[in-house]
């Protein structure tokens, strides 16, 4: 399949969000793509108090919006994020994926929420207005099964690790990675994904400057099953395009079998 990732630098303007990421999914499909990935918080980035009134149920607006175009063009769409509010009143940081019929066939809701602070310089708390979600999830496409995660939780191996054993042979990271952070650990995290999973890896990101006070770090890419970044964009917006190759990825892991060599009852805990 030919994947393609949307990077943006999203704001405050929900509706200006929206038709700038439809616009880019319309290039993707002219470009080819069966597959297309957008970024962590697609419709909004802003003040942290505005987040609960952001919430909607799933179906709802953004989610028809998203089904409407994947269906127009034939495509499987993943919306990267977006906030699903929650029958208890909160919100949760949930991914969608939508078929090439514009149909839901999963829902991811973020596990690992992005709790840091860093003294005299950044305190950032998600879970001061999101519930964390506790299902690892993967779907069956007609390409193969693909895996679901959004941003933070890139560091956590172990749930790629339960996405590759679920089947997963392609992981999303649609993400708002911050630049402080970005710099030095974005691209090693995602390597080592894609290395010790033997997997592609799509990620998706923000990019740029966003309310409040966060500058996010972009970077964009594809990487195959090797650990090699086969695709990239820095720090502007726009689309990277990948054909992806089952072939290649089960070449990788018949040449260097490391799952089948795992002895979990060595290091269960």
């Amino acid at each position: 399949m030919k994947i393609a990732a949307v990077q943006l630098n999203t704001g405050e303007d929900r509706l200006a969000n929206i038709s700038i990421a439809t616009n880019y999914i319309d290039s993707a499909v002219k470009e080819g793509a069966d597959f297309i990935v957008l970024p962590e918080y697609v419709d909004f980035l802003g003040e942290e108090n505005d987040q609960l009134n952001l919430g909607e149920h799933i179906p709802g607006e953004m989610t028809a919006l998203f089904a409407e175009k994947a269906k127009e063009h034939g495509v499987y769409l993943h919306c990267g994020s977006i906030r699903e509010k929650s029958e208890g009143g909160t919100i949760y940081n949930s991914s969608i994926l939508f078929d090439q019929n514009g149909e839901v066939i999963a829902k991811y809701r973020k596990i690992h929420l992005y709790d840091a602070v860093f003294e005299d310089r950044v305190l950032e708390k998600e879970s001061t207005y999101i519930t964390s979600g506790d299902e690892v999830v993967v779907a069956e496409t007609e390409f193969g099964k693909v895996g679901f995660t959004i941003c933070y939780d890139l560091r956590f191996p172990e749930l790629f690790r339960s996405l590759a054993l679920k089947g997963a042979k392609v992981i999303f990271v649609p993400a708002a990675f911050p630049s402080y952070t970005g710099a030095n650990h974005w691209e090693v995290l995602l390597r080592a994904r894609a290395i010790e999973n033997q997997c592609y890896i799509v990620a998706a990101a923000q990019v740029g400057s966003a309310k409040p006070n966060r500058t996010l770090y972009g970077n964009s890419m594809i990487i195959d099953p090797w650990g090699t970044v086969v695709s990239r964009i820095n720090e502007k917006e726009g689309i990277i395009l990948y054909d992806i190759d089952m072939n290649y990825l089960e070449e990788v892991r018949k040449n260097l079998p490391c799952l089948s060599h795992r002895k979990p009852e060595a290091y269960t805990l």
